[in-house]
């Protein structure tokens, strides 16, 4: 049996106003391709703290979690298993900052356009039409189906839930 790795992600879906922002990646695996901000979870941290930690690297923003499309189980384009967790948010904080070499370029897009793309515009194309889909039919779960011990603060900032994209 192949022991391939498996990989745990957060990725967020950031709005302002009708709009998602969309980051166009420039890592190895996935040159020119776009996806919401994501990356790994690394050991130790929390589900909900990785994803904070993730849109600021990759943004410069904070933001204030609305909801979760849920979580996604699929094989990569690199061969591992990759485990998902899909976060809604909206602005809270920060400004547009794309310090990191992995990230291109961003643009804030209707989900009717981000539907619309071509399959190799996007990274993980199955992932990111699957989450694409959830948001455009509302098919939204609460944040506190996560554990109560993650809401409470995450690296010193409390974390609440909101129901307004």
């Amino acid at each position: 049996m192949d022991q391939r790795g498996i990989v745990l992600v957060v990725s967020v879906s950031i709005f302002k106003d009708e709009e998602v922002l969309m980051i166009k990646e420039n890592k190895p695996t996935a040159i020119g391709k776009w996806n919401f901000p994501s990356g790994h979870i690394e050991y130790g941290e929390d589900i909900l703290s990785a994803a904070l930690r993730e849109v600021k690297e990759e943004t410069g923003y904070e933001v204030k979690f609305i909801s979760t499309t849920g979580v996604y189980n699929f094989q990569s384009s690199t061969g591992d298993q990759v485990i998902l967790f899909h976060f809604t948010a909206k602005l809270s904080g920060g400004s547009l900052n794309l310090t990191e070499e992995e990230i291109i370029d961003c643009k804030w897009i209707k989900l009717n356009e981000l539907a619309e793309m071509e399959d190799k515009e996007l990274r993980e194309v199955g992932v990111v039409r699957q989450i694409t889909n959830n948001l455009q039919r509302g098919n939204l779960f609460p944040i506190s189906m996560f554990h109560d011990q993650l809401l409470s603060t995450v690296g010193g900032a409390s974390i609440t839930k909101d129901s307004n994209i």
